[in-house]
């Protein structure tokens, strides 16, 4: 009974997450934090369908896996087209006909067969190329703005990034097929979160709702923490559930804190 009701909680927690993030989505970019938000989430999506590709491949909590996938696929499509007729410059425009180019190979690598070994090398190196285009269109929109404003939704935006390239190299990890850098990179993005969210935490302009946010935050982040550096407590698939279902969680609460920063107005 316990073990149902644990399955049915991650199913409607993994459903209010999908429509979290595609209800945030859904209306058409406004203003410039909007575009920052959404040019960050477009980074987080790069590294998060690579994740539930090779939670796919490796068997691992396969439903929630592909709604992540499929809903992943949808939004990332929506936002391309919102970013590239918002685009503000030339040179922002022009990023995003590039990005547009890499996920066309990107996703055909995601859709155009079952998750396989070979395939999975492959979504891992073009996770990378597609995240570091989303990564230049969300520092340029960013500097576009030169806010304070523009910068919090920047960097929060990038945390969302970090939790899921942290899974991302963790499931790839697992199903042997990552690369000579993947330990080292899920070191180092562990390392950047810690750090980003101290800065966060520290940030003159929060709200007392911010502050609560990241509170939260800090608190999903030692489970998932503790889920990346687990060893020997479990085996291989148990332990790939686990950075899958604390994974989601943390993000949840991300796209809660982002979407407070997107709405203020410092200067």
């Amino acid at each position: 009974m316990n073990l149902n009701f644990s399955r049915v909680v991650q199913f409607i927690g993994a459903l209010l997450l999908a429509f979290g993030i595609a209800g945030a989505a859904q209306a058409q970019i406004s203003d410039i934090n909007s575009a920052i938000n959404k040019a960050g989430r477009e980074r987080m999506l790069s590294q998060r369908m690579a994740k539930a590709y090779f939670q796919l491949g490796l068997g691992v909590d396969v439903d929630r896996s592909k709604r992540v996938l499929d809903s992943s696929i949808s939004l990332f499509d929506r936002q391309l087209v919102e970013l590239k007729n918002y685009a503000p410059t030339p040179e922002i425009k022009d990023t995003y006909q590039k990005l547009e180019t890499a996920w066309i190979a990107y996703k055909d690598s995601l859709v155009g067969a079952a998750p396989n070994p070979e395939g999975g090398k492959k979504v891992l190196a073009l996770s990378e190329q597609v995240l570091a285009l989303a990564h230049q269109g969300t520092v340029q929109l960013e500097k576009h703005s030169g806010t304070t404003a523009g910068r919090l939704v920047n960097i929060s935006g990038r945390q969302r990034m970090l939790s899921q390239r942290m899974g991302k190299f963790f499931q790839a990890i697992s199903w042997g097929v990552s690369d000579a850098n993947s330990a080292a990179e899920l070191e180092k993005a562990r390392k950047e979160f810690t750090a980003a969210h101290q800065e966060l935490s520290a940030a003159p302009a929060n709200t007392p709702q911010l502050k609560d946010a990241l509170q939260l935050v800090g608190q999903q982040w030692f489970f998932f923490e503790n889920a990346l550096t687990q060893k020997g407590s479990g085996d291989k698939k148990q332990l790939s559930g686990n950075v899958a279902t604390t994974s989601e969680r943390i993000l949840e609460e991300m796209e809660t804190v982002v979407g407070l920063y997107e709405k203020l107005t410092t200067k």
